[in-house]
């Protein structure tokens, strides 16, 4: 039986990094077996379906497809589109907050100790809270400048991450 699931891909097509084209990217995932796989914006949001169960197997297979045809690793996050909705649902600010949040989606659940450690920084203008595999993080600022970016919650809590803002994962979310 067919799943929809949606790969989020770390770090491509940032200040020409890590190039990859997403018509391409459509191209190589159709070949491997995967169905109706459609991309959002350049920056690796990938909704697509599949017989395969397992999330850890189909990052597996995308990791290596990008390794093999574009010649770098790229992390990627596989999530089932339900667990997506049940992240997007959870978030703790208000709606006009929530409109102007960022979701850090962490590969693994941190460890107790290293979210309290977390939780003590403070910086101003910015508010985070943890939750099992997101960080969701708002900035009065907005996100560019700042402290609490993606790097930050990957240093802090030992994890790799991806983080998508408010109107991505609204996409995501109707894509899939």
């Amino acid at each position: 039986m067919m799943k929809k699931y949606i790969a989020l891909l770390r770090g491509i097509n940032v200040s020409g990094c890590k190039k990859v084209p997403m018509a391409e990217l459509r191209e190589l995932l159709s070949k491997v077996g995967f169905r109706n796989v459609q991309t959002y914006i350049q920056s690796g949001n990938v909704v697509f379906q599949s017989s395969e169960g397992n999330k850890q197997a189909l990052e597996e297979i995308i990791q290596n497809e990008i390794q093999q045809c574009f010649g770098f690793e790229v992390p990627v996050l596989v999530l089932t589109s339900s667990e997506i909705k049940e992240i997007f649902d959870s978030c703790p600010f208000s709606e006009e907050k929530k409109e102007k949040s960022y979701f850090t989606l962490l590969h693994t659940t941190p460890s107790q100790e290293l979210v309290i450690s977390t939780l003590k920084e403070d910086y101003p203008n910015e508010t985070f809270y943890i939750k099992d595999q997101c960080v969701y993080f708002y900035s009065l600022n907005g996100y560019g400048k700042a402290k609490c970016n993606n790097n930050f919650f990957e240093r802090k809590l030992k994890v790799s991450a991806t983080t998508r803002n408010y109107k991505t994962m609204v996409k995501l979310i109707a894509m899939s």
